[in-house]
């Protein structure tokens, strides 16, 4: 068989989500890590034995699958908040965009992300958090339609180039969007 025609078998969906879920944890906890994945993966085990009841029942429903993800996203960016919350020389903001129904619109995301750059402007290194900016503008349960594809790649732009004009200069801003 030649190289071109191989297949290789797929990864079952939650080998994949466990893999998704592992990389995002590296992620988040570089600084922690330096990037080891057998500590990002202890981090990643904790977490999902604080969620153990929920992991449970979505092996036993797969259509839980979005809950525990949210619920696995929210407990690793509290982690994080508590992480910096023991560094005093670090800021750290962190912003839900799926609070409320208004709040990934451009005039509340800008208003959201100016909170959080008036709150990390007197720390020369932070970390600015926004999660669940996808959902919000592509909703699971709907169709990604091109208009919501393009409201939220604009999200996306609105925020980086705000970040970066509203940082200033010799401070270290790290921005993670999830």
């Amino acid at each position: 068989m030649s190289r071109s025609t191989r297949r290789f078998p797929a990864m079952p969906p939650s080998s994949r989500d466990d893999l998704r879920r592992l990389h995002f944890i590296d992620a988040l906890f570089a600084h922690v890590t330096g990037h080891d994945l057998y500590l990002a993966n202890q981090i990643k085990g904790a977490i999902t034995f604080s969620l153990a009841e929920l992991e449970t029942q979505t092996a036993a429903h797969p259509e839980f699958a979005a809950t525990f993800d949210a619920a696995f996203n929210a407990a690793a960016a509290d982690l994080l908040a508590k992480l910096f919350t023991g560094l005093p020389r670090h800021g750290f903001f962190h912003w839900d965009a799926s609070l409320t129904l208004a709040a990934a619109t451009p005039l509340f995301t800008r208003a959201e992300i100016m909170t959080g750059l008036k709150h990390l402007a007197p720390y020369r290194e932070s970390t600015l958090l926004v999660t669940n900016l996808r959902p919000a503008l592509i909703p699971p349960h709907r169709r990604a339609t091109p208009r919501r594809q393009r409201d939220y790649e604009e999200a996306l732009r609105f925020i980086r180039a705000l970040t970066a004009a509203r940082t200033v200069r010799g401070t270290t801003l790290q921005l993670l969007l999830l």
